[in-house]
């Protein structure tokens, strides 16, 4: 677990590593990349090392500009505008009749094109203020691939236009909305999937694999997912048939480059032991392949007809729950192993950080996997699996919402190292993180 910065004349001597909230001036570490993903939370904030370390004690405390306060806001924010919007998605499309429920639904969408909205404008100043920070987050193996997540964000909250959003704003605008957010999003899900691989084979020095290095090559499956959405809405014949196999064809890049990564990442497990404390919520991102690709089998077989032959057509159909049954089922085994490594960190003192969005986002995927399946087959089972995953994600997405309020009212969770919230130091002065 990456804790926080140290004087530099500390007897111990320890690798250096860069951190979300750690200084630009701390060097890259490649020793334990995946510990340098865990953003500060505000338990770490409390074991700070003295101020003074980092401050002069004679320089009075100034306000933090809105400029400065956005410094150490990186990527991994877009995972919770993820985490909100397929709470409203998945919860829409859900096959129990509850009264009031997609009322909510579209509450909750709002809330999140709201949340990407205002991170998106706070991610803007962070590039035009802080430039030295956002190349660091690139140069950083932990941080890169949540630029992934940003694509994700732009796809899920477009994509919820067009399943509950068009309740409130209508058919047309929620249309037009989708066009954009997912032509926008599935171009820079593929710009990463395509960069990321390429920094991190060219520029990071990596010696363990993490789950985060999912985010990137994940982002094409969930263009694959909600872009059969936009089908029915397009000019019958070539228009149609072009946009639905290209969705294919993602949902192949992404599951195969998911197929290359995957033993990485559980080869990490079984030969280097549990993640950090920190670090153990990513286990649930391996999820999101799972119930995404599931997702998408099944959104292929409602799109078909009409716009592929027949042949073709009824070909989705079956490949909808021969396909995704089993991956449903390998999805559940994973979820039980994970689930069973963040009991383990629990009771070991993990606490609150932004990882805790990772519970969020690839249970969503799983819930609406368990929704195609329940429609294709008529089973009661997965009906009543979209259920019970949905109140699970439902509660994870309370509890990381809750601390992250609190963190960003308290500006712990956008305070510096060593910075008190609401304080900026008067001059910046380098740091050194350590792993542990």
């Amino acid at each position: 677990m990456a804790s926080l910065a140290t004087p530099r004349t500390a007897p111990r001597k320890a690798p250096r590593a860069t951190t979300p909230g750690a200084h630009p001036t701390a060097s890259v570490s490649s020793a334990d990349p995946a510990a340098a993903a865990a953003p500060v939370s505000s338990a770490a904030q409390a074991s700070s090392p003295d101020p003074a370390t980092h401050a002069s004690p004679a320089a009075p405390a100034s306000p933090v500009s809105p400029a400065r306060s956005v410094r150490h806001l990186g990527p991994n924010w877009y995972a919770s505008v993820m985490g909100t919007a397929i709470v409203a998605n998945a919860g829409a499309a859900l096959p129990v009749d509850v009264p009031g429920l997609r009322t909510l639904c579209a509450a909750v969408w709002a809330l999140s094109l709201a949340m990407l909205l205002a991170l998106v404008s706070a991610r803007a100043l962070h590039w035009i203020h802080h430039r030295d920070q956002a190349r660091a987050h690139l140069l950083d193996p932990a941080m890169a691939p949540f630029y992934g997540c940003l694509s994700m964000a732009l796809l899920a909250v477009g994509g919820g236009a067009m399943i509950v959003g068009r309740d409130w704003i209508g058919l047309p605008a929620a249309l037009a909305l989708d066009t954009v957010l997912f032509t926008v999003g599935t171009a820079i899900g593929l710009a990463a999937a395509v960069a990321v691989p390429y920094l991190m084979v060219v520029h990071h020095r990596i010696e363990s694999a993490s789950p985060v290095w999912l985010l990137p090559v994940v982002a094409p499956m969930v263009s694959a997912a909600l872009g059969p959405l936009l089908v029915p809405h397009l000019p019958a014949g070539q228009a149609q048939q072009t946009l639905l196999i290209a969705c294919y064809a993602m949902f192949g890049l992404s599951l195969l480059a998911t197929l290359v990564m995957l033993p990485l990442v559980f080869g990490r497990l079984v030969t280097g032991g549990p993640l950090p404390l920190a670090l153990t919520p990513t286990l649930f991102l391996v999820l999101g392949p799972l119930g995404q690709s599931t997702t998408a089998a099944n959104k292929f077989a409602d799109a078909a007809p009409g716009v592929l032959p027949d042949a073709y057509a009824h070909g989705f159909a079956a490949f909808a729950v021969l396909y995704g049954v089993p991956v449903m089922g390998f999805a559940l085994l994973w979820l039980a192993l994970a689930g069973a490594m963040v009991l383990r960190a629990r009771r070991q003192g993990m606490g609150f950080a932004m990882t805790f969005w990772a519970f969020t986002f690839p249970v969503g995927t799983c819930v609406t996997g368990a929704e195609g399946l329940a429609q294709h087959t008529g089973l009661d089972a997965f009906r009543w699996l979209a259920v019970g995953l949905y109140a699970l994600l439902v509660v994870a997405w309370l509890v990381a919402g809750f601390h992250t309020v609190r963190g960003l009212l308290s500006g712990a969770l956008l305070a510096g190292p060593g910075t008190a919230p609401g304080t900026a130091p008067a001059a910046p002065r380098p740091v050194t993180a350590r792993t542990r």
